[in-house]
């Protein structure tokens, strides 16, 4: 399911929110794209990556995080993905970045990689191991590839200590954000935590970034708001949008059933942002934990 989702959609992504496809808390005065790479390089100083380090990433989308980050930290980074059609946007956006000696991609599938046992210095992982079937199983395959002694960042989709599992409304909500993003079952951060535990991960911190941010990290998908950076999301960029890719799948510019998935990301996209205003869902829950010098 998740593996055709991104193929109809990684081109309305990069269209609507650019080569990272992430949330992050967001200062006064920042803009969306400021702070995603205010967040990429949090990530990099909380590993404390530096030149010569060996680093995974994680569920890598087009690679718009790890080109940034191997950019501010002269680490050499690797993208896992299962997408073909997004690892071959991401080849060509490190070739136009000359960035093809830093940066590269592997297709394969986080729940089993090919890599060996202590292959990586650090890992990340950016609101990516939510599509995981089995969280646990996720988190003992990072866990595997890691060196002993050293950190894997988490960004995690997660429930809030706000979710009541018997609130109709909040069902609601959890049900058409896990159909909009194609996920199998949104975990509350409790259950992420635990599981990291039970592989063995040591938890160094853990935090709802959303949390204190100032400007809410939903922001960008309200359609009451009107700023150049996010007009694709206004109401009347919403027309717009829809507008284009009618006349351009009309005239067979655009692959047939554009329209359709630019109306499902819609739907997709109010669902987060209604998860974000009733405080029951945020999207950067982050973990920084360390495996173990000693194996146990």
């Amino acid at each position: 399911m998740v593996h055709k989702y991104y193929d109809l959609v990684t081109s309305f992504y990069e269209f609507g929110w650019g080569e990272s496809f992430h949330f992050a808390s967001r200062w006064k005065g920042e803009s969306l794209r400021e702070s995603i790479k205010r967040h990429e390089h949090f990530l990099a100083l909380q590993l404390a990556l530096k030149p010569g380090m060996k680093v995974l990433d994680v569920g890598c989308g087009i690679g718009g995080p790890l080109r940034e980050i191997a950019r501010f930290s002269s680490a050499s980074i690797t993208g896992l993905n299962n997408n073909e059609f997004q690892i071959s946007r991401g080849m060509e956006l490190n070739r136009l970045a000359g960035l093809t000696k830093s940066c590269e991609f592997v297709k394969d599938d986080f729940m089993k990689m090919s890599f060996s046992d202590d292959t990586f210095d650090a890992v990340y992982a950016i609101e990516a191991t939510c599509h995981a079937p089995d969280v646990v199983g996720c988190y003992k395959e990072i866990y595997r590839v890691l060196k002993p002694g050293q950190y894997f960042a988490l960004d995690e989709w997660c429930l809030t200590d706000h979710y009541n599992p018997n609130n109709e409304s909040h069902k609601k909500v959890k049900a058409e954000i896990e159909l909009g993003a194609g996920l199998p079952d949104i975990k509350t951060n409790r259950q992420c935590l635990d599981a990291l535990k039970l592989v063995g991960f040591e938890v160094i911190w853990e935090k709802d970034l959303a949390s204190d941010s100032p400007i809410p990290w939903y922001l960008p998908l309200d359609t009451s708001q009107f700023s150049i950076t996010s007009f694709r999301a206004t109401a009347f960029g919403r027309f717009i949008v829809r507008t284009m890719v009618k006349i351009l799948e009309f005239a067979r510019i655009a692959p047939a059933g554009s329209n359709r998935v630019t109306s499902f990301l819609e739907k997709a996209a109010d669902a987060l942002k209604e998860g974000g205003r009733m405080g029951i869902f945020t999207p950067i829950y982050f973990f920084l934990v360390r495996k173990p010098l000693l194996d146990h």
